[in-house]
């Protein structure tokens, strides 16, 4: 199973995300945004899942990464909306 830190636009948009990823049994954790990454509003959820990244996208995510090891990342999604 792949792991994924998600960036928010808003601090609403990251309680949203991990209530739904509660709501369908996903593991996620809020945290801080890692220094190495941006965020807008500071807070990034961390979660597992092993199907297609693109089901869990919303309008409240600004990036994703996976994680590749406890400091790298590798961008996998980003809004292009905005």
């Amino acid at each position: 199973m792949k792991e994924y830190i998600a960036l928010f636009y808003t601090h609403s948009g990251a309680i949203k995300f991990n209530r739904f990823c509660n709501q369908n049994h996903l593991e996620c954790e809020l945290m801080p945004v890692p220094r190495k990454l941006s965020s807008n509003c500071g807070i990034c959820a961390k979660f597992k899942y092993d199907k297609n990244i693109e089901n869990l996208i919303n309008d409240d995510i600004e990036k994703i990464y996976e994680c590749k090891s406890s400091r790298e990342y590798s961008l996998v999604y980003e809004n292009e909306d905005f």
